[in-house]
């Protein structure tokens, strides 16, 4: 049993090198931030950077629901121009 000790704290894991929020979303899931210390950096810069703008063209009827589908989304901010 020792054995598999020391083999398994030899296959340490790492941080996944990915811009998928959602792998990374998975992988701290299943993991602790301590265990990691080593590999951590202080980023001065923003990582992930929302879009400022995303324009939509539409049919006028579909305006309300597009607002209700960005509301549920938590997408705050919407403007329609005529």
């Amino acid at each position: 049993m020792i054995e598999a000790d020391i083999v398994k704290k030899s296959k340490k894991e790492h941080i996944p090198q990915t811009d998928s929020i959602t792998e990374l979303a998975d992988f701290w899931d299943t993991h602790d931030i301590t265990d990691f210390k080593d590999e951590l950096e202080e980023v001065k810069e923003p990582v992930f950077e929302r879009l400022k703008e995303l324009k939509i063209k539409s049919e006028p009827d579909e305006a309300g629901e597009i607002a209700k589908l960005a509301k549920s989304r938590g997408i705050s901010g919407i403007e329609f121009r005529g």
